[in-house]
């Protein structure tokens, strides 16, 4: 049975950027009340920080939900898209925009995906408000223990806001009056949470976060140093300056040589490669030795969601498997070409991240109600299939998450947990980083490489950015690596770019309009009208 080390009783809070909390809500405890020893102050604040992670409505959560920050770091890249199937999938052409990059700052989902992120950023800074308010519950130690896990998770949230955003609003505590609410430039978000982070990194527990027990789920040292390497591997996307310098252990390093420091920390705490690719994703993944950091799942206990299987699923897979399905996303011509589909040389990670061809379920061939047998047909597959005779059926689906033949709501609610991050890219993030930095990066690229049972490459950065589309497909992070590689304004499969995205504006998203409405301290984003 699962453990989540904080399952509790959440304060009622809302906190919004133009928001202040209610310090008297209706029918709910008195706040202090709920703090009387130094567990119920943990659980009742930091502990609730965790509710945020994962999500059971659009915009809410990291990953699992519709509309929010991993549609906005997927379907707008060259990996995936979620293409008109006649009546389905036109939603007023949200999905379509995302992929053509025509997106504005009057989306709803957008502003809903804001202010899902600073509401979580509130809760952290109220979270820290009410540790120093109680500080007498506590030891030293448990006193910079708690902060510590707090600034990690505002950490965690604030490296979306700015990666998505850029120049936005540092609120480090709460209760800010809307006129003292000023807009930071993107390299001062980054230098502030690269601080935030080092100052959090001695007082976090070095558990496996992933592992069941008290720190299940939990934002632990491997966490923090992943986060880290991963801002310090954009460092010239973020900081713009490849001067900086950054101590790590004592000692001064450049922005790529602090990258690999953070990495090793990782390897040092004993994370490693799992043997078999497809374990990272099993119904029962939380032993894995590869996973850092992921959402806790469990169908009975938790109102987290995981949607992706349920979206691509054509409604017969979904009725062969005792559950519905909504016919949707699937992968793009590009990234079939990445994989080498429909050649001897095929990765043979293929088969584990997609469903393809003639669908077989226990062994069995699907049919369709025409008595058809199901097939999917990835090479068909393109932006508006209304009126194609594949419009059902064009493109490889998701799979990579081992079903949940349990699973409750129709496969949206899981035991899986969903991987955030994981030790594979900490070795593709080290190859990186050494390659960028005039040195060989094959023996880290290639151990991934060679789990999948691939042959190995030379490290180039062509051969490093395929490589994480074949390793990372559907985990989130593709619009990241393409802004990195200089490739998410240009054109790529079906997609050309916009007019004026040669100056590359749509690398950012649009603030949205509600936002500026509300605070007039803010500008929007260049290239946006």
């Amino acid at each position: 049975m699962k453990y989540f080390g904080r399952f509790f009783t959440a304060i009622a809070l809302s906190l919004l950027l133009n928001a202040c909390l209610d310090e008297h809500p209706k029918g709910l405890m008195e706040e202090d009340k709920a703090y009387t020893s130094a567990t119920t102050l943990y659980l009742n604040t930091v502990g609730n920080l965790y509710l945020q992670i994962g999500g059971h409505a659009d915009s809410q959560g990291l990953q699992g939900t519709y509309r929010g920050v991993y549609d906005y770091n997927t379907f707008t890249t060259d990996e995936a898209m979620l293409p008109i199937r006649g009546g389905d999938w036109y939603d007023g052409g949200y999905w379509q925009n995302l992929y053509l990059h025509q997106w504005t700052e009057t989306d709803l989902p957008l502003l809903n995906t804001w202010n899902y992120l600073y509401k979580s950023v509130g809760l952290c800074n109220h979270a820290l408000k009410e540790i120093d308010r109680h500080k007498q519950l506590l030891t030293d130690l448990q006193y910079k223990e708690f902060t510590a896990e707090a600034r990690g998770l505002r950490a965690l949230f604030y490296f979306y806001i700015m990666d998505m955003w850029g120049n936005v609003p540092l609120m480090m505590q709460e209760n800010v009056s809307l006129k003292d609410v000023k807009q930071s430039t993107r390299k001062d978000v980054t230098t502030t949470l690269i601080a935030e982070l080092q100052a959090a990194i001695p007082y976090l527990s070095d558990a496996h976060s992933n592992h069941e027990g008290n720190y299940y789920g939990r934002f632990t040292r491997p966490v923090a140093y992943f986060l880290l390497a991963k801002i310090l591997l954009n460092h010239e996307v973020y900081l713009g300056d490849k001067t900086l310098k950054f101590t790590i252990d004592g000692h001064q390093l450049n922005a790529l040589q602090a990258c690999i420091a953070c990495c090793d920390k990782i390897t040092e705490a004993g994370y490693a490669l799992e043997s078999n690719y497809a374990a990272n994703f099993f119904v029962h993944n939380e032993n894995s030795k590869e996973n850092i950091f992921t959402i806790p799942m469990d169908k009975i206990r938790y109102e987290n969601k995981f949607l992706n299987l349920f979206r691509s699923r054509h409604y017969s897979h979904g009725g062969a498997i005792g559950m519905n399905a909504e016919n949707g996303s699937c992968a793009t011509l590009s990234t079939l070409s990445t994989y080498k589909y429909g050649t001897p040389q095929v990765d043979k990670r293929y088969a584990i991240n997609f469903f393809s061809d003639t669908l077989r379920v226990d062994g069995k061939v699907v049919y369709l109600s025409n008595g058809e047998p199901l097939v999917y047909h990835p090479l068909e597959v393109a932006l508006s299939l209304t009126g194609s005779k594949y419009e059902k059926t064009a493109g490889a689906r998701m799979a990579k998450y081992e079903i949940d033949r349990m699973a409750h709501d129709d496969g949206r609610l899981q035991d899986n947990d969903i991987v955030l991050f994981r030790y594979a890219d900490v070795l593709l993030m080290k190859a990186e980083a050494q390659l960028r930095s005039g040195h060989d990066g094959s023996i880290a690229m290639n151990l991934v490489r060679n789990r999948a049972g691939m042959a190995s490459l030379p490290a180039t950065l062509s051969n490093l950015l395929d490589e994480r589309l074949l390793e990372f497909m559907w985990e989130g992070w593709r619009r990241n690596d393409l802004i990195r590689f200089g490739l998410f304004h240009k054109a790529y499969d079906v997609r050309r770019p916009i007019e004026g995205e040669n100056t590359r504006f749509t690398c950012l998203f649009p603030i949205p309009k509600g936002v500026l409405q509300r605070n007039t301290n803010l500008k929007q984003n260049p290239g946006y009208k």
